[in-house]
């Protein structure tokens, strides 16, 4: 299963993302509004392997997150075989420092693909996995109308996929 590291977004960009995937499941387009857990939020996926040693925890815990902002720009299709709706995080330099420090940091594990080396991460926010091919215009039309909006990068948590389970690490504005 896969191990991550995510940044973590303000609770309005939270709340905005949320309606964006109640606006798709309206639509009839399967959106990760379906999904109930706790767990299940908005973020942007900052890296991914398929192991992440404790050592490597530890350097995680060190990271420092400033309140970061960015913006939640266009809506683009990932895939063809099983295309995936995403809202684009238009990169600054200061979020793509923060990609490079969690990169450096787990660098050393095992499986980490391609596209999330610095220069070729792509930020962006899920909206839709798996949507089938005769929906992708239903799910472009359903969320299409909203423009670009302002969020804030506010902390990092880590996604253990083999147990299902999250927790924050690295320093943020609220003393962790």
């Amino acid at each position: 299963m896969v191990q991550s590291v995510e940044l973590l977004l303000d609770e309005a960009a939270d709340a905005e993302i949320r309606r964006q995937w109640q606006l798709l499941a309206d639509a009839g387009v399967p959106s990760l509004a379906a999904r109930t857990a706790e767990s299940n939020r908005p973020h942007i996926t900052a890296a991914v392997a398929n192991q992440i040693w404790p050592r490597i925890e530890r350097a995680l815990d060190e990271q420092s997150v400033a309140p970061i902002p960015v913006r939640l720009g266009a809506l683009v299709v990932f895939g063809a075989r099983h295309p995936i709706l995403v809202r684009l995080v238009v990169p600054s330099e200061t979020l793509l420092a923060l990609h490079r420090r969690i990169f450096h940091a787990i660098s050393p594990c095992p499986g980490i693909p391609a596209n999330v080396h610095p220069d070729a991460w792509t930020p962006h926010i899920t909206l839709a996995r798996r949507v089938p091919a005769h929906q992708i215009g239903e799910a472009i039309h359903a969320v299409a109308r909203d423009r670009d909006f302002p969020a804030t990068v506010l902390g990092i948590r880590r996604w253990d996929g083999d147990q299902r389970r999250e927790w924050r690490v690295g320093r943020d504005r609220y003393g962790r």
